[in-house]
């Protein structure tokens, strides 16, 4: 039983060695990284830095903003979709999980290059509108924060169904059959039983979506490039930037980037602990 067990640690060395060279040496670098100064010494002066300069502030503001707008949006798109997958019967169901399961790794570079080959203002859509007559298009600017939004939104809104998807499938249907013969209207099932059961998988799931809004780099820098002050872009530009580098500086970002991470998650579950508290 013994050897049996140190033969299972023995082969989760290779994995937790991947995890230590890949996840927490990069990690705890940038933690030691963000404490040190130009001079090598270890202080606070990065993060002085970025909270005394409002070029540096508004990058934090900016992330921040299209992060909850973002997010907000395509939680309420994923959350219609999702369950209007789950209702889908035979092959219906199992194409549109594909087809979703498929377009929620696109993303990236691919995607910015396909909305500007479509919606450019070269764009496929673009061009053709203009040629017959329409103004559908005409004051849109896909290189705005309008445009940045609906990218980021796209590439949420598949990712977001299926995450909910599980949550929709634990909604059993002979709950709302109970319902109805107790007398309980469709309004009524969904106060008193579906929310309840979804509140905390959306939540849970709004908050992923925050995380992936705010860490999307490859998204933003093909789409606007350094035209808009954001932190991924940010940290870009000071770690291969060509004009001014300071990767001490990027690591405080990072820092930064990831507090607002962690505290979004611990937001998400104390709003969990209060709904759960309340329904019971």
């Amino acid at each position: 039983m013994i050897r049996s067990k140190l033969l299972i640690y023995v082969w989760l060395v290779p994995f937790f060695l991947l995890i230590s060279g890949f996840l927490v040496a990069p990690l705890v670098n940038m933690i030691v990284e963000s404490f040190r100064s130009t001079d090598g010494a270890f202080g606070f002066e990065q993060f002085m830095l970025i909270f005394n300069d409002l070029f540096y502030l508004q990058s934090i503001n900016n992330s921040l903003k299209i992060s909850f707008i973002s997010a907000s949006v395509a939680i309420i798109i994923a959350a219609i979709s999702g369950y209007s997958i789950t209702k889908l019967a035979g092959r219906g169901n199992k194409y549109m999980v594909m087809i979703t399961n498929m377009t929620s790794y696109f993303e990236g570079i691919p995607l910015s290059f396909s909305f500007i080959i479509l919606l450019g203002n070269n764009g496929l859509f673009t061009l053709l509108f203009s040629q017959l007559g329409l103004d559908v298009l005409g004051t849109f600017n896909l290189y705005s924060w309008i445009g940045l939004i609906i990218v980021y939104v796209y590439f949420q809104v598949p990712f977001a169904i299926m995450l909910l998807l599980p949550t929709y499938q634990g909604l059993n249907s002979e709950w709302r059959y109970a319902s109805n013969l107790l007398g309980g209207s469709s309004l009524h099932y969904w106060l008193r039983i579906g929310l309840p059961v979804l509140i905390p998988g959306i939540f849970g799931t709004y908050t992923i979506l925050l995380a992936n809004s705010l860490g999307a780099y490859a998204t933003a820098y093909a789409l606007v490039g350094s035209t808009y002050n954001l932190i991924p872009l940010q940290i870009g530009s000071l770690i291969a930037g060509d004009v001014f580098l300071n990767p001490n500086l990027a690591s405080a970002f990072g820092v930064i980037l990831a507090a607002i991470m962690l505290s979004a998650l611990w937001l998400n579950e104390q709003i969990m602990r209060k709904v759960r508290r309340d329904l019971k």
